[in-house]
């Protein structure tokens, strides 16, 4: 089963990897940057190779496109007949999977170690060698159109997340669904995905990740022989996207359905992504959505939820993993016989409140500290490591930048927290607004 990314978070979490991780980096002779993660604790491997082009990439009038190449990179190559690469993972004991998303394709497989060779044999093979028929394109829109259906077309949340994006930007690429729009979507054909397929798919433009009991000398050669054979493309284009301009209004949206069951309300503000060499405003941000919605003792939570019971959920969340501006975002369910106009005002009221008195100094030590445990406890799962590279990587940042992360939060301090929440809040031009309820039944 493939499976796209429908908003912004997939790979990051509010913590990085370590600088004393074991972690080799190197790139090919072709441009092709690898990244090798040692942990011996068990005889199994991650293999995993991440593009630099995600749906925000794609031309105008194809949207949807990069989903839809990831669901026929599983079709065949002039060795490999359709679906044969997935079953001969199964028959070797492994899985495998592939995402999309606005930034990075990837693919992945996780076998045992002594698979290893025969995973990079595979995936290099498609990297170049994808063949295509025209029942393969029809066969697969219908897929990626019955997953539209079933994702986005049947839950009023998904619709309203597309109508908030589309508003939030406008201009960049980030502001069309990653899983396309449906009408373009319906007519996406082989030269699209083939287009697309010549101009991304290429070593200089890939970062292969393997993570588990693997030794890094012998990862190299691997890499060297399956794909540093893989001529680099020459052609490769300057990564380049529509940028926001200035946005001067205010925007708000009621969105209604008959099938939604419990109003609420939700707010983007267009944000600062996480850059290379330059994180500390997008950790204060990381460190702000903790302190005012990452859960029961949040600043939103105890005024809305506790104190005031005009709320039954409250959260905050920032989306900094992204190659250009992103949102943070604020989310309410108010409580029953609580109006959205009123949970807004108390939601407003508490963020004002915020920025008078400011941070509460156990509260951030407190988050802080959950942010170590984090940290600790993710060095045991060997993919999310790779993941957490991989994904730094296709979006600019730098395996220092990742190693640097934890430290880098560990060192936000209240008057970071509060310049990022004044930087956030005090200009709502940069905001979008969205009710979601169900229309009102007349008698």
């Amino acid at each position: 089963m493939r499976f796209l990314i429908l908003g912004f978070l997939f790979v990051f979490t509010a913590v990085g990897a370590r600088a004393d991780d074991k972690v080799t980096a190197f790139t090919l002779d072709n441009g092709m940057d690898v990244v090798v993660i040692e942990d011996n604790r068990a005889p199994v491997v991650v293999h995993m190779v991440w593009y630099r082009a995600g749906s925000a990439d794609e031309d105008p009038g194809v949207s949807g496109i990069a989903h839809f190449l990831e669901h026929l990179m599983f079709k065949g190559t002039d060795s490999l007949d359709p679906g044969e690469f997935s079953a001969i993972v199964a028959k070797n004991g492994g899985r495998d999977n592939a995402f999309t998303s606005y930034d990075y394709t990837g693919y992945f497989q996780r076998v045992a170690a002594d698979r290893l060779e025969l995973m990079m044999q595979m995936e290099s093979d498609r990297m170049v060698n994808l063949q295509l028929s025209p029942d393969d394109i029809v066969s697969e829109r219908g897929v990626i159109i019955e997953e539209r259906n079933q994702r986005v077309e049947n839950n009023p949340s998904s619709l309203f997340r597309e109508q908030m994006n589309a508003s939030q930007y406008l201009n960049h690429r980030y502001g069309t669904p990653i899983i396309g729009w449906q009408h373009e979507m319906s007519v996406l054909d082989m030269d699209d995905a083939l287009a697309y397929y010549d101009k991304f798919y290429a070593p200089n433009n890939a970062i292969l990740v393997v993570a588990g009991d693997v030794a890094p000398d012998a990862v190299k050669a691997l890499a060297e022989t399956y794909y540093g054979a893989i001529q680099a493309k020459t052609n490769l284009p300057e990564r380049l996207r529509p940028q926001e301009p200035r946005q001067l209004a205010e925007r708000r949206l009621s969105f209604e359905d008959p099938r939604v069951s419990q109003p609420y309300l939700a707010r983007s503000y267009l944000a600062p992504e996480r850059d290379p060499g330059a994180q500390e405003k997008a950790a204060a941000l990381t460190v702000l959505a903790e302190l005012l919605g990452g859960g029961n003792t949040s600043v939103l939570n105890e005024k809305l939820q506790f104190d005031t019971s005009t709320a039954v959920y409250a959260s905050a969340y920032y989306r900094g993993s992204t190659l250009d501006d992103t949102t943070f975002n604020l989310y309410i369910v108010p409580a029953e016989d609580v109006s959205l106009e009123e949970a807004e005002a108390a939601m407003d009221e508490v963020i004002a409140d915020f920025l008078e008195t400011g941070v509460d100094a156990e509260h951030l030590e407190r988050i802080k500290m959950q942010i170590r445990a984090s940290e600790i406890y993710v060095r045991d799962d060997v993919r999310a490591l790779a993941n957490r590279y991989g994904g730094a990587l296709s979006i600019g940042l730098t395996v220092e930048d990742v190693q640097a992360w934890p430290d880098i939060l560990s060192a936000v301090t209240e008057e970071d927290v509060m310049a990022a929440a004044e930087e956030i809040f005090t200009d709502n031009r940069n905001s979008v607004t969205g009710y979601v309820l169900a229309p009102e039944v007349t008698q």
